[in-house]
């Protein structure tokens, strides 16, 4: 019998449609693809878009039925302009729906792997503050043998190495922040204070903020000598807390199915359930990743890929024009990975949560995700609305094996636990 192979590639930040409860995240209206559609129409409209010229184009993404996704998503609400003018479908579509409290990766990941989260995690200051918890700051400062610590509350990463880089520098004090997001940032030169020491003192953080129930701690190493010229690098770690029950990552596991983890997918649930990780940040890496295990691993086998960028680079820091190049460089490169696929094999597509670069404030955006699945016969179908990114990774775990009945048990278990 031929091994078969599940890809799930998230394109971290993707939305397409503010959800229903969207008004409890004051996210009313967020639309992260549809509000790039719009600002590309109106600029080709008007000659540029700041510089871009032209409508979004995703050729592949349509095909297998992105716009389509995006209508429903949108209660019937066509897209702005066309994303192609290929009217052959060869995949199927649909939208899903966030059922976990927080909007962020740690969360939309797990969920996705059968484990959603129904209780909020916690933060460590409100808007405005400026300073983080005393005990923890000062055990930090003292398990890392720091002669300080630089604390900016919530902040924009990017402006914080651009306003403390060079004290940072001068001092020795790594610089920390966060945002509405529950995450503890430390950012530190890469020469200066050193990518090895920066990553020994996030995990170090990691165990000091446990009891404040933070999902993540992430790393964010920067380069540069001046303040205009810093920039951070691919280097980035997040040190996320276990997930806090079995997923599907874990049962597929244990089951003999290869888990390869690549992007920041290893980081997200702390290696467990991992086979093998690959780690990367740059799209075209990640891309090459994945289709070389589809050529390469003969085993049946889940590739999990995330892809950063488009949430890191483009939709925190709110640049629409990035954000719509880095989705036609995706597209492009798109087909290189369907060819991959072998007769056994499927390819979804899908995100975790939205950060529409339109919207307000620099942060997440509670909205629908598309589903949009390639390969072993998934071709032109509506697979209409999920209920939970959970129904996400159920796909994936059929196609790869697991019955029904095992699948029941599992989610059984998590009502359960809940």
């Amino acid at each position: 019998m031929c091994a078969k192979k599940a890809v799930i590639m998230v394109m971290d930040s993707f939305g397409i449609g503010a959800t229903e409860d969207a008004f409890r995240y004051g996210d009313e209206g967020a639309d992260t693809l549809g509000h790039i559609v719009e600002r590309a129409h109106a600029g080709h409209a008007e000659g540029s878009m700041n510089g871009r010229h032209g409508d979004l184009r995703l050729p592949c993404l349509d095909s297998m039925g992105l716009s389509k996704a995006a209508c429903l998503s949108r209660g019937e609400r066509c897209l702005a302009s066309p994303l192609s003018s290929e009217k052959k479908l060869i995949g199927a579509y649909g939208y899903a729906v966030p059922r976990s409290v927080p909007k962020d990766s740690t969360a939309g990941h797990w969920e996705i792997a059968g484990l959603p989260t129904l209780v909020d995690w916690g933060y460590l200051c409100t808007q405005g503050e400026k300073t983080f918890p005393k005990a923890l700051t000062e055990a930090l400062i003292e398990q890392g043998g720091l002669p300080g610590l630089i604390e900016c509350g919530h902040a924009s990463g990017t402006e914080v190495i651009k306003q403390f880089g060079e004290e940072h520098i001068k001092t020795g004090k790594p610089i920390a922040y966060t945002s509405a997001d529950s995450v503890f940032q430390i950012a530190a030169h890469e020469d200066a204070f050193g990518l090895a020491r920066l990553y020994e003192l996030c995990g170090i953080a990691r165990k000091l903020v446990d009891r404040y129930q933070i999902a993540r701690v992430i790393a964010r190493p920067f380069v540069g000598t001046l303040a205009e010229g810093f920039s951070r690098t691919h280097n980035r770690r997040d040190f996320s807390m276990p997930p806090n029950d079995e997923t599907l990552l874990d049962v597929l596991s244990m089951s003999g199915v290869q888990v390869i983890g690549i992007g920041k997918i290893s980081d997200l649930f702390a290696g467990q359930g991992i086979s093998n990780s690959i780690d990367s940040t740059d799209l075209d890496l990640v891309v090459d990743a994945v289709i070389e295990n589809l050529s390469r691993v003969h085993d049946t086998s889940l590739i999990f890929a995330n892809l950063t960028d488009f949430d890191s680079k483009y939709g925190h820091r709110r640049d629409v024009i990035g954000y719509a190049t880095e989705l036609e460089r995706f597209d492009k490169r798109l087909p290189e990975i369907i060819s991959a696929l072998g007769k056994n094999d499927i390819l979804i597509i899908t995100g975790d949560h939205g950060c529409d670069p339109t919207h307000k404030g620099t942060d997440h955006t509670r909205e629908h995700v598309p589903v949009l699945v390639a390969g072993n016969g998934f071709v032109n179908r509506c697979l209409g609305r999920f209920a939970s990114f959970t129904e996400i990774g159920k796909l994936a775990a059929v196609h790869l094996g697991m019955t029904a009945h095992d699948l029941d048990k599992f989610f059984e278990m998590k009502r359960n636990d809940c």
